[in-house]
C-alpha cells in the first residue's frame, strides 16, 4: 500500500506539467484549414474508435487482479474452467467491429482527403460554386529555401507564401534538386516535392493570420532553417500584398532564377514583380540551364522508339546532375558538375581511375587493375594505354576499366 500511494502521489506531481501544456497552441489538432481540420478529427475519431477496446482491457485487468488476489477468499478458482461462449463473443465481437469502423472511415477519408481531389467544400457550411475562383501557386522546393509563382498574377516569392481565405488554392509542387516536403500544419498534409515530378494540393485557409510552413523531409544542411511563413489575407488584404510584391520585386528569368537556385541557408524573404514566361514548366522539367533537353522532350523521343545514331549529339544536353557548382570552375557544360578532360569533354560524375582519364591519387595499383607500366604495385599514368592488360584499339586518354578488358 505504501509503494501504491507514492507513485498516486508521483502521478499527482506531473498535474501543474499537464496544466501547463494546456497553453501550447496544438496547431495539428486545432487547425484554420477546412482540409486540416478534416484531417484532424480524422485522427481524433479513429483514436476514440482505438480506446473503445484499449480502455475495457486496461480496466478489466486491474479489476481481474483485485478481485482474484491471493488474498481475497471470496474469488472462485475454478481449475477445470476451460471455455466460455459468451466470453469468446465479446472478445471477438468487439475488436471485430472496430476494425470494420476504422476500415470503413479509412476508405471513405482516403478518396475524400485525396490532396488531387479538387475542393467541392470551402468549410463543412458552404459548398464550393461556380461562382469560386481557386488560386494557383506554384511551388518549388531549392536548397534551402521555398519559391513560390502565383502564374495568374505573374508574380513570385521566396520564403513567403499568402492566399485569400475562404479561396481554393491549387498547388502546384516541385523540386529543383532534391526531395522534399512541402507542410503548412494549419492548412493541410504534408505533400513531398521531388525534382522532374508534379505533385498536387488543393486547400483553404478559412481564419486569417500568420501561419508557419517548413519542409519535413531532411535535405541536407540547410533543412533546419528551411522555413517560412503562410499568410491567410481578407481579399481585400491579399490584393495589397500582391501589388507590395509587384512594387518591391525583382524581374525573375532564367538566369536569375538560376543564380536563386544556388544552395543558401537562412534566406530572408525576396520579391519578384514579374516571371518570364514557361520558368516553371523548364523547372519542372529540369532544363532551365541553356542547351539542356527538357525532359517532357526526352519522354517523347522514347515514346517514338528512340533516337538512334544520331542521339550521340544529345550527350550533354542529358546531363541533369543536381550538384552543380557554380563558381565556374572545374564544371562540366553549362555549369554542371563534373571535371573537364584535356580534351575538353565533360566526365562522368564520380568517375574515378582509370574511367576519369586522369592521373592516379596514389601510387598504389587499385584492386583488380592490372599494372600498366609492366611493373608490379605501381598504377602508370592514366593518359597513357601502352601495356594496359587486354587494351587495345581504344583512343589515347580514354582507357577502359580493366574489368571490362577482362570480360572477354
Amino acid at each position: 500500500m505504501v509503494v501504491l500511494l507514492q507513485r498516486s502521489l508521483r502521478a499527482l506531481a506531473l498535474l501543474p506539467l499537464l496544466l501547463l501544456l494546456g497553453g501550447c497552441n496544438l496547431v495539428v489538432m486545432n487547425p484554420s484549414g477546412y482540409i486540416a481540420n478534416q484531417q484532424a478529427n480524422l485522427i481524433l475519431i479513429s483514436t476514440g474508435l482505438m480506446l473503445l477496446i484499449i480502455v475495457p482491457v486496461i480496466v478489466a485487468t486491474f479489476w481481474f487482479a483485485w478481485r482474484y488476489r491471493a488474498s481475497n477468499p471470496d474469488a472462485v478458482y475454478d481449475g477445470d474452467w476451460h471455455h466460455s461462449t459468451r466470453l469468446e463473443v465479446l472478445i471477438w465481437t468487439a475488436p471485430l467491429m472496430i476494425i470494420i469502423a476504422l476500415g470503413a472511415i479509412t476508405w471513405i477519408s482516403t478518396h475524400l482527403l485525396d490532396p488531387y481531389r479538387p475542393l467541392d467544400r470551402i468549410d463543412a457550411a458552404r459548398p464550393v460554386t461556380a461562382e469560386t475562383q481557386p488560386i494557383t501557386v506554384e511551388v518549388v522546393a531549392l536548397d534551402w529555401k521555398w519559391m513560390f509563382l502565383y502564374p495568374e498574377y505573374g508574380i513570385a516569392t521566396v520564403n513567403e507564401l499568402a492566399a485569400p481565405v475562404d479561396r481554393p488554392i491549387n498547388f502546384k509542387i516541385t523540386s529543383s534538386a532534391i526531395m522534399n516536403t512541402f507542410y503548412v500544419p494549419a492548412l493541410a498534409g504534408m505533400i513531398y516535392a521531388m525534382p522532374g515530378m508534379e505533385t498536387k494540393l488543393h486547400a483553404v485557409i478559412n481564419k486569417p493570420g500568420v501561419y508557419e510552413g517548413l519542409s519535413a523531409n531532411y535535405s541536407g544542411a540547410g533543412f533546419s532553417n528551411m522555413h517560412f511563413k503562410f499568410h491567410g489575407l481578407e481579399q481585400g488584404d491579399f490584393d495589397a500584398w500582391v501589388e507590395k510584391v509587384r512594387s518591391e520585386g525583382q524581374t525573375l528569368d532564367r538566369a536569375r532564377y538560376m543564380e536563386v537556385e544556388k544552395p543558401s541557408e537562412a534566406e530572408p524573404v525576396h520579391y519578384y514583380s514579374s516571371v518570364e514566361d514557361g520558368l516553371y514548366p523548364a523547372i519542372l522539367n529540369m532544363c532551365v540551364a541553356p542547351g539542356k533537353m527538357c525532359m517532357d522532350e526526352m519522354m517523347h523521343i522514347d515514346m517514338q522508339g528512340g533516337a538512334g545514331h544520331d542521339s550521340a549529339e544529345n550527350r550533354d544536353r542529358l546531363i541533369y546532375d543536381g550538384h552543380r557548382h557554380h563558381d565556374g570552375a572545374g564544371h562540366g557544360p553549362e555549369g554542371y558538375a563534373g571535371a573537364s578532360t584535356s580534351e575538353g569533354e565533360s566526365e562522368a560524375p564520380g568517375a574515378t581511375f582509370p574511367a576519369s582519364g586522369r592521373d592516379s591519387r596514389s601510387q598504389e595499383t587499385p584492386e583488380g587493375v592490372a599494372p600498366q607500366d609492366g611493373t608490379t604495385g605501381q598504377a602508370a599514368p592514366a593518359g597513357g594505354h601502352e601495356g594496359h592488360a587486354g587494351h587495345g584499339g581504344t583512343e589515347e586518354g580514354s582507357p577502359a576499366p580493366n574489368q571490362l578488358n577482362q570480360a572477354n
